[in-house]
């Protein structure tokens, strides 16, 4: 098969859906990383950007699985 077709159709998305899912999750996870970087720098920024980051994408693949027990294990704060 094609390793660009594979995964995505393993996951039940066509090349092009499989792109712009992944590639704005990426983006999020960036975007909440460089929060994250900068609130250690500068700790009354950003406080709860890493954690509310990891929270919504965390939230959203478990959704997309399926998977309801999942939903609730991410409880921490960063």
């Amino acid at each position: 098969m094609n390793p660009f077709t594979e995964h995505p159709a393993a996951v039940g998305e066509s090349y092009p859906e499989h792109f712009h899912v992944a590639t704005r999750f990426g983006l999020r996870m960036i975007a909440g990383g460089i929060g994250a970087v900068l609130h250690g720098v500068f700790p009354f920024l950003f406080t709860t950007t890493g954690s509310r980051t990891i929270k919504a994408l965390h939230g959203e693949i478990v959704a997309k699985r399926g998977d309801t027990v999942q939903q609730r294990s991410v409880e921490f704060v960063i």
